[in-house]
């Protein structure tokens, strides 16, 4: 008679020794990690300082000197948060580092604990050789038959217990490369602001020794100059506003469409051309991709067949976000919404659900549809009073459909920390939106809102 052995490999992942170099190794991560918080704390006090600077200068009386000190506050502050940018990559880069490290001690439990079911898989089938009639004629004694029994019993209950402890195992590897993959996507988010602020910080060195080429350092020059390069009401409605994914438009139009944005949503005009500004300059550094390559494609693709079909465009030849290493593109126009966003500013609902967001542990399943177009729920549509579905990659779409997303974050306030809170949340998400690293985001959209707004004070004649 065969005795059934049952062989249970859950999968050991270390000995003491192991352990033991994973706790200093957890130190030593946590001890770096405290020492770059504190450079990244003291970073920001500098960058504090320079920020007060800067205001000073700016509220002084215009002259050669004040304005050469805002150039110097204003580069300084912009170096100090590229290496507050850049200290929390190196952050970042520790935390990727252990969720790395997590993600490969469970790939390979759960590797283990598949080799343990495929080993309880196959004294299964030895049992299913033999029936239990079998076994107990089989068995020469009483006390061998029921321990023969046994093994069927422990062999069935090991088969249920292998099998949750795959499940759990597995989805706790879900969970982790997402938390990896978040990571990474915070850290390209960074990379693109600094460079970003590189860009910003070579511009002022050249505008600033300019400036001092042209007056010769002299106050009288200086002045001269500032009379000469006032500009007319007709030429700033005539200057270019450029637009990422889309033609540029004369800036005075621009403005009619922010403006029109502002009655509607109560985002000021100049902070909606402020965002837009800056997402274009993320534009030249991303290019652009196309939806098959760079779209996600379980969640944004299907939306996205849906949204060109409704809007009668062939999708094949509308631009989109090129997609990042880590991760995924696929946003959409100037105004960059990708199109899992768009559905509930454009219009759209699930019809299965008559929602144009998930329900609770609906899963990527909720995004394949179908999906119906419904012009009553087209916000865009509505605000603009027009006659057609919505489309994000024309410049009057894309401006009041950006203020309405910087109202929803919290624009409408037309405060100076409000807007700039706003705009954060518009690349940042709310969850990193008062992360320190991504102030320089915040703060160019508020200075080209500044300069948009003395333009709209200049045409109003104020």
């Amino acid at each position: 008679m065969r005795r059934f052995l049952l062989f249970v490999c859950l999968g050991v992942l270390g000995v003491a020794p192991a352990a033991v170099y994973a706790q200093s190794a957890a130190q030593a991560v946590a001890q770096r990690q405290q020492d770059l918080q504190n450079q990244l704390s003291a970073l920001e006090s500098q960058i504090a300082v320079q920020q007060q600077l800067l205001d000073t200068a700016q509220n002084q009386h215009q002259t050669l000197q004040t304005q050469i000190d805002a150039f110097n506050a204003e580069i300084k502050k912009t170096q100090l948060q590229i290496q507050a940018i850049n200290l929390t990559i190196s952050q970042l880069s520790n935390n990727i580092g252990v969720h790395d490290q997590t993600l490969s001690q469970l790939s390979a439990k759960l590797e283990a604990e598949k080799e343990s079911l495929a080993q309880i898989l196959r004294q299964t089938q030895m049992l299913d050789d033999y029936s239990i009639v079998s076994v107990a004629l089989g068995s020469k004694d009483v006390s061998g038959f029921f321990s023969d029994l046994d093994a069927f019993t422990s062999i069935k209950s090991s088969l249920a217990d292998s099998f949750n402890e795959i499940e759990q195992t597995s989805a706790s590897t879900e969970a982790e490369k997402e938390a990896l993959q978040a990571r990474l996507a915070e850290q390209e988010q960074l990379r693109t602001v600094a460079q970003l602020a590189k860009q910003a910080v070579q511009a002022q060195e050249k505008e600033k020794q300019q400036l001092l080429n042209q007056t010769k350092g002299i106050e009288a020059n200086y002045q001269k100059l500032i009379a000469t390069n006032q500009r007319t009401a007709a030429q700033i409605r005539s200057e270019l506003f450029m637009l990422r994914d889309t033609a540029a438009i004369p800036f005075g139009t621009a403005l009619a469409y922010a403006q029109a944005a502002e009655r509607a949503t109560g985002t000021r005009a100049a902070v909606t051309l402020g965002v837009l500004k800056q997402e274009t300059n993320l534009g030249e550094n991303l290019g652009t991709g196309t939806w098959r390559v760079d779209m996600a494609p379980n969640r944004d693709q299907p939306v996205f067949v849906y949204i060109t079909q409704a809007l009668g465009l062939d999708p094949d030849k509308m631009p989109v976000s090129k997609k990042p290493w880590y991760g995924w593109g696929g946003a959409m126009g100037p105004g960059q919404f990708i199109p899992s966003t768009w559905v509930c500013y454009g219009g759209f609902v699930n019809v299965n659900t008559g929602t144009c967001t998930p329900p609770s542990g609906a899963g990527l399943s909720f995004w394949q549809g179908p999906w119906q177009y419904v012009a009553s729920k087209d916000r865009v549509r509505r605000l603009l009073g027009a006659d057609a579905p919505s489309n994000p990659w024309t410049a009057q779409v894309a401006i009041m459909a950006t203020a309405m997303l910087m109202a929803d974050n919290g624009a409408g306030k037309q405060t100076p920390a409000a807007e700039r809170l706003a705009a954060l949340r518009y690349f940042a998400g709310w969850t990193h939106a008062n992360n320190p690293a991504y102030a320089f985001y915040g703060d160019g959209v508020m200075q080209f809102a500044a300069q948009f707004q003395q333009d709209i004070n200049q045409l109003a004649g104020l």
